[in-house]
């Protein structure tokens, strides 16, 4: 098996990158000048295949892979709750497990999302989500995925993600999309 797919791209990182080792979610630095392939790109980040493992590189740092980082995001001024929600749930669609293409909500890995106003114009988002698999060595780093990518809505100020673990995930918690897309429909 050679680890990477016919449509891999080939990358030289061009500065030192922080990076995830994929299952394990161990933090790593990969050198400047280091070679390898993106093996998918999808919200805004990307795994990568280097020297026989697999790594995710956060958007924030497209830059060292010859990519250009995801863009900010707007609200109106006057934005709504709702509207801050469904921004929210933009975001979470953007948080992708690094070895599955599909996104954590088609997935149907997240229970609930809640917003509370801690001040004019600010709010806190609360999410229950789980995993796939209870032991899965991804899982704080698609909660803090997920919190930073939430993070970055306008007037949020804090996100809470907590992970739980029941009820139980199993594929019934699909999508049809996304039970199409693995074969389990």
């Amino acid at each position: 098996m050679s680890g990477f797919s016919l449509n891999s791209e080939p990358f030289t990182l061009t500065r030192d990158c922080d990076a995830v080792m994929v299952p394990q979610g161990e933090h790593v630095t990969l050198p400047a000048g280091q070679t390898g392939y993106i093996t998918q790109a999808l919200g805004g980040s990307f795994t990568v295949f280097v020297d026989g493992n697999l790594f995710r590189i956060a958007g924030k740092d497209a830059d060292a892979l010859g990519k250009e980082p995801p863009p900010p995001l707007e609200l109106p001024a006057d934005a709504s709750d709702a509207d801050v929600e469904k921004l929210v749930w933009q975001q979470l669609r953007t948080v992708y497990d690094p070895e599955i293409p599909i996104n954590v909500v088609e997935l149907g890995l997240v229970y609930d999302v809640s917003l509370e106003t801690v001040a004019p114009g600010q709010r806190k988002v609360y999410v229950k989500m789980t995993l796939t698999a209870p032991g899965c060595g991804m899982g704080d780093i698609l909660v803090d995925d997920a919190r930073t990518k939430i993070e970055l809505v306008p007037t949020v100020v804090a996100a809470d993600v907590d992970l739980v673990f029941d009820p139980p995930w199993n594929h019934s918690m699909m999508s049809e999309a996304a039970k199409l897309e693995t074969g389990m429909l």
